[in-house]
């Protein structure tokens, strides 16, 4: 009996990733497959070190890392979804107008608490922070969420007042209530990738399942999830 096909990915993917797995499944119901979904440092880390997957699925700027390190197989890489940040509060709290980059930005400056990862996403708002010139303003308020820990979990706990994450991560809380995606002028958007790890030893299977996973079939269950399909852009 074959092995199941083993993935690991970061925690904005989870869901994403069991979706399509469960679709992949209906098509051939006795291939298993085995997602751990962890921090998207963490997960590079652990492939940096040797660990065994069959397929990594990150941040796309971490699988060219690791591409380039010897840990991927370069032809198999492909590009799942591009997926944008939005903005959440506790539920029942008063939701803050994000309809704008100043409204934003109002929002922020105005939060008791404020909340982001340590993901990509978390380090582009860092950086749009310090363009606007309010790092040093707000630096004693931003709570930053443990790898593997949703920032939305936080704004459940009222920990934090304003969160930041991937819509994917956000979608699905419970105890939170969205306020909806950044306006297009500070929109973060990654593209989510995934690559055949060189540990692989059954290569084909896993290309076969990253085939089907960035093929046109998926999209909707990639829109379900707060995504779009990488194939959408330019």
């Amino acid at each position: 009996m074959a092995l199941p096909i083993r993935i690991i990915s970061s925690m904005a993917t989870k869901q994403l990733l069991s979706d399509l797995i469960a679709q992949y499944q209906q098509e051939f119901p006795h291939r298993e497959v085995e997602v751990e979904s962890v921090g998207g440092v963490d997960a590079a880390k652990r492939v940096q070190a040797g660990e065994s997957f069959d397929i990594v699925a990150l941040a796309s700027n971490a699988i060219e890392q690791l591409t380039a390190a010897g840990k991927i197989v370069p032809a198999t890489r492909v590009d799942l979804v591009r997926s944008g940040v939005a903005a959440a509060v506790r539920s029942g709290s008063a939701r803050p107008d994000i309809s704008s980059e100043d409204a934003v930005k109002h929002a922020v400056v105005s939060a008791r608490t404020l909340g982001y990862s340590t993901g990509p996403s978390g380090v582009q708002l860092a950086k749009l922070f310090e363009r606007w010139g309010i790092a040093d303003q707000i630096r004693d308020r931003i709570v930053t969420a443990p790898p593997g820990v949703p920032v939305g979990a936080l704004i459940a706990k009222g920990e934090v007042e304003l969160g930041f994450q991937q819509l994917s991560e956000l979608i699905n809380l419970s105890g939170i209530d969205l306020l909806g995606p950044l306006p297009p002028t500070i929109q973060i958007t990654t593209v989510f990738s995934a690559g055949v790890s060189v540990t692989s030893n059954q290569s084909e299977a896993a290309q076969a399942l990253l085939n089907f996973m960035a093929s046109p079939a998926t999209a909707q269950t990639k829109l379900r999830n707060g995504m779009e399909a990488a194939t959408a852009h330019a």
